[in-house]
């Protein structure tokens, strides 16, 4: 490596504004709209095109690419638009995220996330933080997947389809509707499962908010009731915590509507102890 970190191979605009201790790999690209936080890793053969802004610490693998044109047919060449991403995220190899279709728009990727190799982000995505995406995931244009969420590997998820919070989408699974907060969904297509309970203690949620959770899980997947009625019920019945209130918020103001239960109603309540067997 030359000094400062960076690669005498690698090709990087005058204009493009790189923090201390950047580095920066082999052959790699770096366009003049380019910031890049200090502290920074890019490895080789990456290229980083249109405006970009990377946080702090992120490190993005070899041969990713970052910043690329829409995979749109209304999209206009040189409608400026551009891809954020927070600082210390991973993104790992081979992954292409593309920029925002919209005149000043941003595709965005939150804080500590970890962008697993092959994977596509589309165009106007918005990703929270502590966002993990698996190998191979796809997501189309204009989805939202919320803080703490998972998309397992091979997923296709639909486009303006909502992820919410401490969701869970088992790999292979093809999501054509909104997937409610603290939901495991899996299947082809993608059905409700079970309440993400593992993640939800993994990530400091305590019993008592637990058993609510997993008591709204079954109100809307296995009373047989619409959602609108299960809400209802959940209003009535659970104490309005704001996981609960996240929870109805998602489900009342979903435009695609939530992913469907998954096998027969009747009598199919899981406890906690199960749920955690399953998955």
């Amino acid at each position: 490596m030359a000094a400062e970190g960076i690669h005498p191979t690698a090709i990087i605009d005058p204009r493009a504004e790189l923090g201390l201790s950047v580095s920066v790999g082999a052959y790699s690209v770096i366009g003049p709209e380019v910031i890049l936080g200090a502290g920074s890793q890019v490895g080789h053969h990456v290229v980083l095109e249109g405006t970009i802004r990377v946080g702090e610490r992120c490190r993005i693998g070899h041969g990713t690419i970052i910043g690329g044109a829409p995979q749109d047919l209304k999209f206009r060449e040189g409608t400026p638009s551009g891809v954020k991403i927070g600082v210390e995220t991973v993104i790992r190899e081979y992954v292409t995220i593309h920029r925002a279709t919209r005149e000043n728009g941003w595709t965005e990727i939150g804080e500590h996330c970890l962008i697993m190799a092959s994977s596509h982000i589309a165009h106007d995505c918005q990703i929270g933080n502590h966002v993990i995406i698996i190998n191979y995931a796809g997501l189309t244009g204009h989805v939202r997947v919320d803080d703490r969420a998972t998309v397992g590997g091979l997923s296709g998820i639909h486009p303006f389809a909502r992820i919410g919070t401490y969701a869970y989408i088992g790999g292979c699974s093809k999501v054509n509707q909104d997937v409610p907060p603290f939901v495991i969904v899996d299947g082809v297509p993608a059905t409700a499962r079970a309440a993400n309970v593992i993640g939800l203690r993994r990530g400091g949620v305590g019993a008592e908010d637990r058993r609510l959770i997993q008591a709204a899980f079954r109100i809307l997947y296995r009373s047989g009731l619409t959602p609108a009625s299960a809400i209802q019920r959940i209003r009535g019945e659970l104490a309005p915590t704001p996981f609960i209130a996240r929870l109805v918020e998602f489900v009342e103001t979903s435009r695609r509507g939530i992913v469907g239960a998954h096998g027969p109603v009747a009598g199919s309540e899981v406890p906690e102890a199960e749920e955690e067997r399953i998955f």
